[in-house]
């Protein structure tokens, strides 16, 4: 479980990409942040995916500016 340090950091790193990417769309805030943070890293640590979450997934990433 990542520390409230690292969750900030990564905040920081999404702000950053957003002012290039987020275009048209509303940042989101540190709680939704670490909220949506905590979905992605639960999805991409699990053994498999069910169709509805890898969609889920593919949307976190498109939202958290991930690679």
């Amino acid at each position: 479980m990542p520390t409230p340090s690292e969750i900030h950091e990564r905040y920081l790193d999404y702000r950053e990409r957003f002012t290039y990417f987020g275009r048209n769309v509303p940042m989101l805030s540190l709680d939704d942040f670490a909220a949506r943070d905590a979905e992605y890293d639960a999805l991409t640590t699990a053994a498999r995916l069910t169709d509805e979450e890898e969609e889920r997934l593919e949307e976190l990433t498109r939202l958290l500016f991930r690679d």
